[in-house]
């Protein structure tokens, strides 16, 4: 049954994107699954697709929310890749059409414990009324907890930002920012079946404290098989200066591989 949700989601997205997910997924799932990065193993794929479809006599709504990621691990650095596109339409009128890219880069100096990174992100979201959004920074990170079920990390940085904004009665509102980011993220495994990721960032405007980003991402994954998990997200958004926030919580397929 759960199958078939996921090929019912991946079936509604009729794309050229799409068409190059299906190419990796048979690339995931043709090949034997290691648990996690090791001195071999040092490469990892993760693609989610999660949502709810609603269709009565009177009308009909949907929200399908997928995300697609690539990590390279090495000893003294680690690259991470991570695109997400949420879509969703309420009685043929469109209520979500949010694009997110993000490319971070770790290196680890000394101690495996203090890392430093630097990121780049591009956001497009209609639910925010946001034109585009373009972020780049660095900043300090720290490994407080770091062991094979339980992982928790804490980072802060600065960010360049540029904005195209929307809003019904000023227009179009262009503007560049500082921000200071501040990260907290936590991974726990639980007997190798579950697994709860949450990831949270508070990004304030050194111009205006009321200027501020809130982002919370929590993934709850059950293992079906090694290389497959049903999946619970919670996504909260918030950006201050527009007013504006969105709260989508659904539930769908993984697929994973580490290579």
């Amino acid at each position: 049954m759960f199958l078939l949700f996921g090929i019912l989601f991946l079936a509604a997205l009729e794309t050229n994107a799409m068409k190059v997910l299906l190419k990796l997924l048979f690339l995931v799932i043709s090949h034997h699954v290691f648990s996690q990065f090791n001195d071999t193993t040092n490469y990892y794929i993760n693609y989610t697709s999660t949502g709810i479809i609603n269709k009565t006599n009177e009308g009909n709504a949907y929200v399908l929310n997928n995300n697609i990621k690539f990590n390279i691990y090495k000893k003294s650095i680690s690259l991470n890749t991570a695109n997400s596109w949420i879509y969703g339409e309420q009685q043929d009128n469109l209520t979500n059409n949010d694009y997110v890219s993000n490319l971070d880069l770790n290196l680890f100096k000394t101690k495996r414990h203090i890392y430093y990174w630097a990121l780049t992100t591009f956001e497009r979201s209609y639910s925010l009324k946001i034109n585009h959004r373009l972020q780049s920074g660095a900043g300090v990170g720290y490994y407080i907890i770091d062991n094979k079920n339980f992982v928790l990390q804490v980072s802060d940085g600065l960010l360049y930002e540029k904005s195209d904004l929307y809003d019904s009665e000023a227009g179009n509102n262009n503007y560049q920012t500082i921000r200071n980011s501040f990260r907290i993220k936590f991974r726990w495994i639980l007997k190798d079946i579950i697994v709860l990721d949450n990831t949270d960032f508070l990004q304030h405007s050194f111009k205006d404290g009321d200027d501020y980003i809130f982002r919370s991402n929590t993934n709850v994954s059950v293992k079906l098989r090694k290389w497959l998990s049903f999946t619970i997200a919670v996504n909260y958004n918030k950006l201050n200066l527009t007013k504006r926030e969105n709260l989508l919580l659904n539930y769908g397929l993984t697929m994973e591989k580490y290579f």
